[in-house]
């Protein structure tokens, strides 16, 4: 998912939101958010480690790290500073910097459940010629409707960006779709499962529509640190095969 990085914040389990302020609310490892956000003065962070495997048998690392902080009720300010080694480089550098607001509009309405969207802006600050950055300044806009059916919570995401720039290292508009499904197993243990697509892109930086599947467990050490790992794999599309693993902590009030 190294790609995703490029297209749109990767904000990364299907969860609704919690009645408890310091419950965790993991929005990693899928590609897909929630629309639950974090309560008022509450900081929860996301971090992870992914590995990539391309199909030119290059590998890339991927270290995303996403601050979420609650600013008022229904409304969640996120930062994200992802850590990246590209494929094919010696260079480990920081990523451009993405800021959003998630906005939880309505809970539990028809059809779209619990509603939010996600206005984002992604600034140039990694590098782009050790390619840690693409150069451009993005804004997304991504919209959240979250369900749960029975033991069984879905996220539904579409978002498009747009970006600066002249389209050759990064294409100018960009859009991406998901589906991710979290669900208890046993006990503390639960399972998150994600089909994901970026439709084709235009220009010199352009590249062929990509779906792929995301899918690993989930464990709660404690109700406000959760843990996770997987798996990604193409189904169709230049989508490199990867691992990941990482957390979620709760840290607290502020």
């Amino acid at each position: 998912m190294l790609a995703s990085l490029f297209l749109l914040p990767q904000l990364l389990s299907a969860q609704t939101p919690s009645a408890n302020p310091h419950d965790a609310q993991p929005e990693r490892p899928t590609v897909a958010t929630h629309a639950g956000t974090v309560a008022p003065g509450w900081l929860e962070v996301e971090s992870g480690i992914e590995v990539d495997r391309f199909s030119d048998h290059s590998h890339g690392v991927s270290f995303p790290t996403v601050s979420k902080f609650g600013v008022a009720p229904r409304v969640q300010l996120s930062v994200q500073t992802p850590v990246l080694n590209p494929p094919s480089e010696d260079t480990t550098g920081f990523g451009d910097l993405t800021i959003g607001m998630k906005w939880r509009i309505v809970d539990g309405a028809p059809v779209v459940g619990d509603f939010a969207i996600l206005p984002s802006i992604k600034t140039p600050t990694g590098s782009e010629t050790s390619g840690t950055g693409t150069g451009t300044t993005d804004f997304s806009l991504l919209l959240i409707s979250s369900h749960q059916f029975g033991p069984v919570d879905m996220d539904i995401n579409g978002g498009y960006t747009r970006r600066s720039g002249d389209g050759s290292t990064a294409p100018r508009n960009a859009e991406v779709w998901t589906a991710a499904f979290g669900w208890a197993v046993h006990g503390r243990f639960g399972w998150d499962a994600e089909i994901y697509g970026y439709p084709g892109t235009a220009g010199p930086a352009g590249s062929p529509p990509i779906v792929a599947i995301l899918s690993g467990p989930t464990f709660a050490l404690r109700k406000f640190l959760v843990v996770d790992a997987g798996y990604i794999g193409p189904i169709t599309g230049p989508q490199p095969r990867g691992v990941y693993a990482g957390l979620v902590y709760n840290i607290g009030h502020f």
